[in-house]
């Protein structure tokens, strides 16, 4: 798998309590945007994310971000 699967064309707008979290890179996981571990075998590997208070956090849906794991609006860029 050379390229990220688009897990949806959006971020994940969430509110997150403070703690540790791996975001999904690969978009196979089936608990996005949160890695499951099913980029096992491939060259991806999840993006940690720590966050010392609760946050609003726009994590990045299509796996295209140049941001990771942030939204960076690359899915509006998104082919078809």
């Amino acid at each position: 798998m050379d390229k990220a699967v688009c897990a949806q064309r959006a971020p994940f707008v969430m509110e997150l309590e403070a703690g540790e979290y791996w975001w999904c890179s690969c978009g196979k996981s089936k608990s996005q945007p949160f890695c499951d571990g099913s980029h096992e075998g491939s060259q991806f590997t999840p993006e940690k994310i720590t966050l010392d208070e609760k946050t609003k956090v726009w994590l990045c849906g299509c796996k295209a971000t140049a941001k990771k794991p942030y939204c960076d609006g690359a899915h509006k860029l998104l082919k078809e």
